[in-house]
């Protein structure tokens, strides 16, 4: 009990918490303005729950979305872990009710890409349009709450089950489990209109490894100076993160050096930059960009670690 009252007094709880928010509302802006109107079933809980209702016209699009998080939510737990089914649950549960609130105060009728012809009346439809507008918000939303080790819910849940024991992106993951749901659709949808959810859902999961690269790439410094404690001891305790000292030999005065080897934020690489160019050190410096960091790269993580 005290550990958690300690989780709800740290800044890091509330920041993730307006992130986990305001990611959920755009999710919901996606459904409901672009994916309910269109009537197009891509491949995500919000799809099957279309389905149902077209199938089960009983109660509402988002109590079909609250019911199936629902259940979801126990694999989410038992899977994958307490940080991220706590995270889901808070996620999974406000999708719903948050698209029943944009359907009170802003219905609508038909998708807003619809292009009525003058003198006919007749209602010309474009649902790629759609299709596009929901899956690059959707995916902006899914790769923000990835991030934080959180998720919207449903999909997203099977998705991240399939990365943890098959070790397959998340992107392809999504693509896999969406493209399955997909066909469900079926059932209430020519085919034309199946296959056009199901190239969204791929677009889906090619988009979200594309935010996921840029959300957790790094970038790899080497550097070669004479100055090199006053540049590590700046890392270790300005910037706070880790390196690794090499011993290298120079190519033309065939001189023993030393390389300082660091991961680095694009934040962090800056404030290098700037103290770099402040002490005026003379160094010969590359970088090159890391898809993903593993293990312990930053002071926070290795004091975490000294006092389990």
């Amino acid at each position: 009990m005290k550990s958690i009252l300690r989780q709800l007094l740290t800044k890091k709880f509330w920041v993730e918490l307006f992130i986990m928010t305001a990611g959920m509302f755009v999710a919901a802006v996606a459904v409901h303005f672009f994916l309910i109107p269109s009537k197009l079933i891509v491949g995500s809980i919000t799809g099957l729950s279309l389905v149902i209702s077209q199938l089960l016209p009983f109660v509402s699009t988002g109590t079909y979305i609250f019911a199936i998080n629902a259940i979801l939510l126990l694999l989410a737990f038992v899977l994958i872990g307490n940080e991220f089914g706590a995270k889901t649950v808070y996620t999974a549960l406000i999708l719903g009710p948050m698209v029943d609130f944009l359907a009170s105060i802003y219905p609508m009728e038909q998708s807003m890409f619809a292009e009525v012809i003058e003198g006919t009346g007749q209602v010309i439809l474009n649902p790629w349009f759609d299709l596009l507008a929901f899956v690059l918000v959707l995916s902006a939303s899914q790769s923000i709450l990835f991030s934080i080790n959180a998720s919207t819910g449903g999909l997203d849940i099977l998705a991240k089950i399939i990365n943890k024991y098959l070790h397959i992106n998340l992107g392809t993951s999504v693509s896999v489990g969406g493209g399955l749901i997909c066909c469900t659709a079926f059932a209430i949808n020519p085919a034309k209109l199946v296959i056009i959810g199901l190239i969204g859902t791929w677009i889906n999961g090619v988009i979200v490894n594309y935010f996921m690269s840029n959300i957790n790439s790094k970038i790899r410094v080497h550097i070669i100076t004479d100055d090199y404690e006053k540049i590590a001891d700046f890392i270790m305790h300005e910037i706070r993160r880790g390196i690794t000292l090499h011993q290298v030999m120079g190519g033309y005065e065939r001189k023993a050096k030393v390389q300082i080897e660091t991961i680095l934020t694009e934040d962090d690489f800056s404030k290098l930059i700037d103290f770099m160019h402040r002490e005026n050190i003379r160094s010969f410096m590359s970088s090159d960009t890391v898809s993903a960091v593993y293990g312990l790269w930053n002071k926070k993580s290795l004091l975490n670690l000294s006092q389990q």
